[in-house]
């Protein structure tokens, strides 16, 4: 049975794996392999300490199963939900459901946001989340798009 549980600072090489493979993995779908290298940056020891402080500020829940890390979410206080990954092996299993519906009851925000990619976007109309912003991100001269989305309570 899967198992969410609070993050922990012993977490974030499992998180950024994670992360990581997923979006080479399953954002390939939508976006180039530039627009791919572009969004993952380099894997600095700078971006490592910037991942941690934001996780552990955060409510961060990671999805486990047996040890192995499915996926994980993480939402400020204010209702903005900064990060939603599952892994690649595991898409389409409820996963990515779980960790949101968690992260909602946690934070009783009036209002959710979220910057959804290409990919994740029908996931969060499918949650209530509603477009209400098309976003070109640029990243090392490089643009994605993505979307800000929002739910109300």
């Amino acid at each position: 049975m899967i198992e969410l549980r609070a993050y922990r600072a012993e977490n974030l090489e499992a998180v950024i794996r994670l992360f990581r493979e997923t979006v080479v993995k399953v954002n390939r779908q939508d976006y180039s392999l530039r627009q791919i290298e572009a969004w993952l940056g380099t894997d600095t020891a700078d971006v490592r300490a910037d991942w941690q402080i934001s996780l552990l500020a955060h409510h961060t829940y990671l999805a486990w199963l047996a040890g192995e890390l499915l996926g994980f979410a993480d939402m400020t206080t204010t209702g903005y939900l900064d990060r939603l990954f599952v892994s690649a092996n595991h898409q389409s299993e409820g996963i990515a459901t779980k960790l949101l519906v968690a992260l909602e009851q946690v934070v009783p925000a009036g209002l959710y946001t979220t910057e959804s990619s290409i990919t994740a976007r029908p996931f969060f109309e499918a949650q209530g989340y509603r477009v209400v912003k098309r976003n070109v991100v640029v990243r090392d001269g490089i643009e994605l798009i993505n979307f800000t989305m929002t739910k109300y309570a």
